[in-house]
């Protein structure tokens, strides 16, 4: 290929539009990996806290009951009793909270990856229509003009080429073979 061939540039700019494709769609699948990473965690997590919420419960419950029958250590359960409660409700509180941030998460990635999308369809046909409209109004024309000026150049060559030389003696048929 040669430098100066529009052609040339045309396939060097397509390349780099390759590679910038390929490049975005590699973005979009990690942020994709990402959230769902997170999305894994959050259940994770939640999984490991209901356990703890449910034990926390049964022992609020438990120390319900025994400060009935105890009266004198009615006083200290219902202290940690209501710690523990309020423990838990500040641990339902934080996962309610991360339940949210993550469903927020989720929601601004997948409108993200939609805006992403949209971008490289947009960009997709906008160099479509630029390299349908370099063909036509530039590569097309400018084949023509070559061939044109081809013709011109070769038609001025006859034209003024030098007369030819007259021959001075006569050749023999052996002499005009070449072998």
């Amino acid at each position: 290929m040669n430098a100066n061939d529009p052609q040339f540039w045309m396939m060097i700019s397509s390349i780099i539009i390759a590679v910038c494709f390929i490049v975005m769609a590699i973005a979009l699948v990690a942020i994709a990996v990402i959230v769902r990473r997170v999305v894994a965690t959050v259940k994770r997590v939640e999984e490991r806290i209901d356990p703890l919420i449910t034990k926390v419960d049964a022992i609020s419950a438990q120390g319900r009951e025994m400060s009935v029958h105890f009266t004198e250590v009615s006083a200290n359960l219902s202290v940690a009793t209501r710690h523990l409660a309020e423990s838990t409700e500040l641990i339902k509180e934080e996962v309610k909270e991360l339940k949210l941030l993550v469903g927020e998460t989720a929601l601004t990635a997948r409108d993200k990856v939609e805006l992403v999308s949209r971008t490289i369809d947009r960009t997709h046909m906008q160099v479509t229509d630029t390299t349908e409209f370099v063909q036509k109004k530039i590569i097309i024309p400018a084949r023509e003009i070559a061939a044109l000026m081809a013709g011109v150049k070769r038609g001025l060559e006859v034209l003024f080429a030098p007369a030819p030389k007259q021959l001075d003696r006569a050749y023999i048929e052996d002499e005009l073979f070449i072998g």
